[in-house]
């Protein structure tokens, strides 16, 4: 009897002991490991070989190459290898491989500092094309098909054949060429455009001298110094953007005659296949309404404007017209003038041919057409708005078909070649698995499955759900339960806060896309929960819009509907309830702590909007109108009124150099705080941007942990 006790005993400690044997994640694996060691494995630069059926990527430094028949990679090349065959030609080394580009099925190009190389496979030889000339310090080079052209000292450079032409001269702070503009809204990444043929390079011109100045201070050095940036505050003077273009051939720069007004927005720049037209997605300052219009791209003149969208909230052009290859007379056009965006084919004349993709779902990102142009490739949420699927539809018919299997997050990579795309898969429980899938959707072969990175950590459990609004719509939620959870103990639960536009934190992917600093107070005793609220991205233009004139209200009832839900939940500590989030999500933040005081303990917010009106023209005009057209929307979403009703402990942090959401934004609510006697706490990073980033986030994190590991 006493041997079967032990036995029994021993049996029962084993699960324990499995337990207590696995690691408990740090703070600084949680912050600095998260996409690397700590992270699911991935295949860096995946990517097809131009001219193949190949696909290649690089693994500790050296380049593979795989085949869609074969069932290895091959190495192409190690870093040594590669640094042999540049230093031949030009000396230097580099610290790993990275940013290669195929150019062919036997060459591929990379740029290291500023020079740019051809490596040719089969000769085992580099060469340093035309760029050799770009200096060092040069910013955004953007390479075309016959010379590359870039930013020097806010003018920009044209570099063909190791001959650079200066394309502009009067460039400075006030006067920018070549960079991105309106403040990188409307899907605007860059300020260079080459033409299909080579021969004209279109840039933007940014004239911000009627820009209010703005400063931003130095402390780094004796005594500190005034670093002016140039921020145009909503209903202020915002900067004045014209687009040139530079004809290599004959040197001359002529530009689009884009009229007025002067403030209106000229996005999504696209060069027709002739290189004779230059069409811009053209926005007035209210960003109700878009006229898309056509330029000669010799003389600058305006030929026509293919056509119009309105909205009475907004209107939000993000891409630029595509092409449909082979056929220079027509293209399609993304929108959501039916509620979702979706793809539209066009003639060039304007004449609406048909609505190629339809339905209460969203198109995310076009990966193509296939060689005859009968087909176009895209990503969506088709199944779901947690998922992401690749997705295919008939230019002829509009008819789209889901080509990924299995629930969760595809990012996919198309070859028009090889009629094969590269499924990188993800889910709540799948940390990352790659196929290779013929376009009928039938799998060809798996080229990675990750293991589970935390397999040696004890972690807590993640759950995704969804919630009614009050609206009675879905609301997506995210769940980490603490490690060795036991629902019959009350913890306390830490919400983690954005719902902004454009941004969604709930998603079907590895670890419902949440941060390991979760798993880190998961192993502390917290619950985290997150929710994607009205306003946030992916669920459609009225899910969005929701929160048009009135940012924070709507926002704000959502996240008490989660908060309604953990209270309803017997293992919820509803006493011990804090709130933390960053920028859009540090508003949120001191929203909850004030606006509706009482329920949450202790909060945390970074970088925080307090006053809209201190926010930049594009971003806070479009959800806001300016503040002389929605004064009480404005005042009711201004943090400054509501200091005085803040119960519970809140630390608001701020980057000192941060030139998004300025840091005079937490200094007015922390001189607020002073006059009404609120007491609070505060903490700055001097030098910090809008975030903190390297290895200082280590501290940031730690702050943060130790701010509701104490008041909680």
């Amino acid at each position: 009897m006493k041997l079967l006790n032990k036995i029994t005993l021993l049996v029962l400690m084993v699960p324990a002991m499995a337990f207590a044997q696995k690691k408990q994640i740090t703070l600084e694996e949680a912050v600095m490991q998260q996409r690397t060691t700590l992270g699911p494995k991935r295949l860096a630069q995946l990517q097809w070989v131009k001219g193949s059926n190949d696909y290649s990527y690089v693994e500790k430094n050296v380049l593979m190459r795989g085949n869609v028949d074969a069932k290895t990679a091959s190495p192409v090349c190690t870093l040594d290898e590669l640094n042999s065959m540049i230093k031949s030609v030009h000396g230097d080394t580099i610290p790993r491989i990275a940013g290669i580009e195929w150019k062919s099925k036997n060459s591929f190009e990379f740029t290291s500092v500023n020079k740019i190389y051809l490596v040719d496979t089969k000769l085992k030889s580099a060469v340093v094309t035309d760029s050799s000339t770009i200096p060092a310090d040069a910013l955004v080079p953007e390479v075309g098909s016959v010379g590359t052209a870039y930013v020097l000292n806010d003018n920009i450079y044209v570099d063909v054949k190791h001959k650079a032409t200066q394309v502009t001269t009067d460039g400075s702070r006030e006067l920018v060429y070549g960079k991105s503009v309106h403040r990188e809204e409307f899907g605007i990444d860059k300020g260079l455009f080459w033409s299909p043929n080579g021969n004209l390079l279109a840039f933007y011109r940014m004239d911000q001298s009627m820009v209010t100045d703005y400063p931003i201070v130095d402390f780094s050095e004796k005594p500190a110094k005034d670093r002016e940036i140039k921020y145009p505050f909503a209903g202020g003077k915002s900067h004045e953007v014209t687009v040139g273009v530079f004809d290599i051939t004959t040197g001359k720069t002529i530009y689009l005659k884009t009229g007025l007004p002067k403030d209106h927005y000229l996005t999504n720049i696209a060069w027709s296949p002739d290189a004779k037209s230059i069409y811009i997605a053209e926005l007035n300052r209210d960003q109700n309404e878009m006229n898309l219009n056509q330029y000669n791209a010799t003389t600058g003149d305006f030929v026509k404007t293919l056509f119009t969208e309105k909205d009475e909230k907004y209107t939000e052009p993000l891409h630029p017209i595509e092409f449909v290859p082979g056929n220079p007379n027509q293209f399609v056009w993304q929108s959501r003038r039916d509620g979702w965006n979706h793809l539209y084919l066009y003639k060039v004349d304007g004449t609406f041919v048909r609505q190629l993709t339809k339905g209460t779902w969203e198109v995310i990102d076009v990966a193509g057409f296939d060689a005859k142009a009968a087909n176009i490739y895209f990503t969506s949420t088709i199944n779901s708005g947690i998922n992401r699927d690749f997705c295919v539809t008939s230019v002829a018919t509009g008819k789209a078909k889901r080509l990924t299997s299995g629930d969760g997050v595809h990012t996919c990579l198309y070859s028009q070649e090889a009629n094969y795309f590269i499924d990188n898969f993800s889910s709540l429980n799948v940390p990352n698995v790659i196929k290779l899938i013929g376009l009928d959707g039938k799998e060809k072969q798996t080229i990675l499955t990750a293991e589970d990175p935390l397999k040696d950590y004890a972690v807590g459990t993640t759950k995704m759900f969804t919630i009614k609004s009050k609206l009675g719509e879905d609301l997506y939620c995210r769940m980490v339960l603490p490690v060795d959870f036991d629902s019959t103990k009350k913890y306390p639960v830490i919400v983690y806060v954005y719902g902004g536009p454009h941004v969604q934190l709930v998603t079907n992917t590895w670890l419902g896309g949440g941060d390991l600093w979760y798993q880190y107070m998961a192993e502390k005793g917290y619950i985290v929960f997150t929710l994607d609220n009205h306003g946030s991205g992916n669920r459609g233009k009225a899910f969005e819009q929701a929160t048009f004139r009135q940012l924070g209200t709507v926002e704000m009832q959502d996240q008490l509907s989660g908060v309604d839900y953990l209270k309803s939940l017997k293992y919820v500590d509803a006493d011990r309830m804090g709130v933390h989030g960053w920028s859009f999500g540090g508003f949120m933040t001191t929203s909850l702590m004030t606006r509706n005081a009482g329920i949450f303990k202790a909060a945390v917010a970074g970088g925080p909007v307090i006053d809209w009106s201190y926010y930049e023209v594009m971003y806070t005009e479009r959800y806001m109108d300016t503040p002389d057209q929605n004064p009480a929307g404005y005042k009711t979403a201004n943090l400054l009124n509501y200091v005085d009703q803040l119960k519970g402990k809140l630390m608001l942090i701020h980057g000192t150099s941060d030139d998004v959401v300025v840091w005079q934004h937490s200094l007015m609510y922390l001189k607020r705080a002073v006059s009404k006697n609120v007491m609070l706490d505060y903490f700055v990073y001097p030098g910090h941007l809008h975030n903190v980033r390297g290895k200082d986030r280590v501290h940031l994190m730690g702050k943060i942990s130790q701010y509701f590991l104490e008041n909680l």
